[in-house]
């Protein structure tokens, strides 16, 4: 009997190779040459206004300071012949550098920021570090107390200062009294205390809400972290949380002293009774008694100008110190 005859196995067809991938196109930009016209308007927009006010209020006023510190103004006839502008090259520079109740000015400053600077920036940093503690309680209720003083303004703050250092009116001075101690707030010595005690009443509460702002940036994970390798909480102030909020003192280390060279208000009104500080007791005192009591305007723009040079110096030391000790 004949095998029955087999089919060859079919073979499957083959399957189709799958299409190639096309390149992908890059990815056009979102925005043209319109959007960026567009971009640029609104920087212009938000950035003009501060510009031209930055010019009205500090560039022009230099400027024209900057010209009236060439000239000076020169009687003739005894002084019955009227006055007139003379160039002055440079003379006002070396008249306001060769004053020396201008140049004791800046040591009276100094001697100002040796006590002022520790004593509100210590004490704005510690209570900002109790308030941000663990422990502290009615912390927004602190916080509006300590920045009050700042609400006030300064000639007013100066005022009620004046009002609490006068004998007869203060009951600071009663009370002084009552237990036997004596303390005259318009001595000769003791005046530049009473200068400093209104500065710092007015600007600890304000530095001391910066501080607290820059404590709430650091992160709760490093507080948590030192807390359980045994840290105890003056330990974590002292090392974590201080060093941590480094740029925040070093910015307002720089604006205190920027601030504190160019005192006015403060010590001018405590000269009214302090008769010993003398009306060229700061840098800004002497240069508002030359411009308007004694009308040489060419020596006041001379020294204003010495005192921007200062400030500007003192800043770029401030700063340099600051960003190594923040680098340390």
């Amino acid at each position: 009997m004949a095998a029955p005859l087999t089919r060859p196995a079919e073979t499957p067809p083959p399957h189709p190779a799958p299409p190639a991938k096309r390149p992908a196109r890059p990815a056009r930009a979102t925005g043209g040459p319109g959007a960026r016209r567009g971009q640029r308007r609104a920087v212009a927009l938000f950035t003009v206004p501060f510009f031209a006010l930055f010019t009205a209020v500090t560039v022009l006023p230099m400027l024209y300071a900057a010209w009236m510190s060439l000239f000076r103004e020169e009687s003739s006839g005894l002084g019955f012949g009227g006055t007139e502008r003379v160039f002055a090259g440079f003379g006002n520079f070396t008249e306001a550098l060769g004053n020396e109740a201008f140049l004791r000015s800046f040591g009276h400053i100094a001697f100002y920021c040796l006590l002022y600077i520790p004593a509100m920036v210590g004490g704005a940093l510690v209570l900002a570090l109790l308030v941000d503690s663990a422990m502290a309680r009615a912390r927004r209720f602190f916080q509006i107390a300590y920045f009050l003083p700042h609400a006030v303004p300064g000639l007013i703050a100066s005022l009620i200062w004046l009002y609490l250092y006068t004998p007869g009116l203060s009951p600071i001075i009663d009370a002084l009294d009552a237990f036997g101690a004596h303390w005259n707030f318009f001595g000769q010595d003791e005046a530049i205390y009473s200068v400093v005690n209104i500065s710092a009443w007015q600007w600890t509460g304000y530095n001391m809400i910066i501080f607290y702002a820059g404590l709430q940036a650091v992160p709760r994970e490093v507080l948590e972290a030192a807390t359980v390798d045994g840290s105890g909480a003056l330990r974590t102030a002292l090392q974590v949380k201080v060093p941590m909020i480094r740029p925040t003192v070093v910015l307002t280390l720089l604006f205190t002293c920027v601030g504190a060279i160019q005192l006015f208000d403060a010590p001018k009104l405590v000269q009214l009774r302090a008769n010993t500080m003398g009306e060229d007791w700061s840098p800004t005192m002497f240069i508002y008694t030359a411009a308007f009591k004694g009308h040489d305007y060419g020596l006041a723009a001379a020294s204003s100008l010495i005192l921007a040079l200062v400030a500007g110096l003192l800043s770029f030391v401030v700063t340099k110190l600051g960003n190594r000790w923040k680098a340390s």
